[in-house]
């Protein structure tokens, strides 16, 4: 039977899906299950922000793999023997309750290890996690024996960068586009439409009012169409991989030929989506394409950019859920 029959981790808060920001304290615990006398060389615990991406093109008969990483922080606390520091870790030495060391050989039975970390009070982005790439917060507890493999447990925090929208003038802009086509062959005359929007941010659960101006000039109805749509790009190694998905279409009503209306539509915003991201290796942006269903005709289409940010969020709430994608640890 194995001397170390488990190891885990975890934080306050984990059972209410508690999100934590730059700044925050989040305490736990390690908790250590040994079948005999164990003697350790070291037990730390690291806490750890940080980007991953990955992905591998065919070209011909080779396969190229693209992989970057960019981390945020990382903070080290050695529970038992002080070990020295690597690269850019910072380490710490715990001590008891009592103010003494703990041992470093351990009776049979379950020992629990308290630790507490401040998250870095500076600006870093939300956690996410997509098909090609993840940002991740993690607690990592490791148990370090002579002659023997080490012995690891990590739990996963959710991290939210919070961003006070009317204190961020950029994101309060209002939003503008015009578009103009002439209609040829089975459709003629001209449409065009000129859309505004009040600013550019928004928090989850908002609803965008989008406001059309919409001539039709030309032989056919039209309808115009809503799509809002996320843009994940990921980066290494110079390369860009981009992936698009619709989150949501609507309908508004027909605009009859040769006329002009004023159109309003609201679209809400959802819920269940990643905060928009930009960090090194990682872009997440949203968009609203506003566009005319023209029979028999290429149809005219605007863009306009949106920054979706997480509203506060309280206890019990949880976080947007994540797809099954995963990058081995380093």
């Amino acid at each position: 039977m194995s001397t170390v029959k488990n190891i885990s981790v975890t934080y306050d808060g984990v059972e209410l899906g508690r999100t934590f920001c730059c700044g925050d304290i989040i305490s736990g615990r390690i908790i250590l299950e040994v079948t005999k006398d164990c003697k350790i060389d070291c037990l730390s615990i690291k806490a750890k922000g940080k980007s991953e991406v990955c992905w591998t093109e065919h070209h011909n008969k080779t396969t190229v793999t693209y992989h970057s990483k960019d981390k945020f922080f990382s903070i080290l606390q050695c529970i038992i023997q002080e070990q020295k520091g690597k690269g850019q870790d910072h380490e710490t030495l715990l001590t008891g309750q009592s103010g003494t060391m703990h041992c470093n050989v351990i009776a049979p039975g379950t020992h629990i290890y308290p630790f507490t970390f401040q998250i870095p009070l500076k600006v870093m982005p939300s956690s996410f996690k997509g098909d090609t790439g993840k940002i991740r917060y993690t607690l990592e507890a490791k148990l370090s024996r002579s002659m023997r493999m080490n012995s690891k447990a990590m739990v996963e925090f959710p991290f939210v960068s919070k961003v006070d929208l009317y204190k961020s003038p950029e994101l309060m802009v209002p939003q503008h586009g015009t578009k103009d086509k002439k209609m040829r062959f089975f459709t003629s005359g001209k449409v065009g439409m000129d859309v505004h929007i009040e600013r550019m941010g928004y928090y989850f659960g908002e609803d965008i009012k989008v406001v059309a101006s919409i001539e039709n000039s030309s032989s056919r109805e039209i309808k115009p169409k809503y799509t809002l749509y996320q843009k994940h790009s990921f980066f290494a190694r110079g390369k860009r991989r981009v992936s698009t998905k619709d989150l949501l279409k609507e309908l508004g009503e027909p605009i009859p030929p040769s006329g002009r209306q004023t159109v309003t539509k609201i679209i809400k915003i959802p819920t269940n989506i990643f905060p928009s991201i930009t960090c090194s290796n990682i872009l997440c942006e949203y968009k609203l394409k506003i566009y005319l269903d023209v029979p028999y005709a290429t149809d005219p289409e605007i863009k306009l950019p949106l920054v979706f940010l997480p509203a506060i969020q309280t206890h019990g709430q949880q976080p947007p859920p994540y797809s099954d994608f995963d990058i081995a640890q380093p």
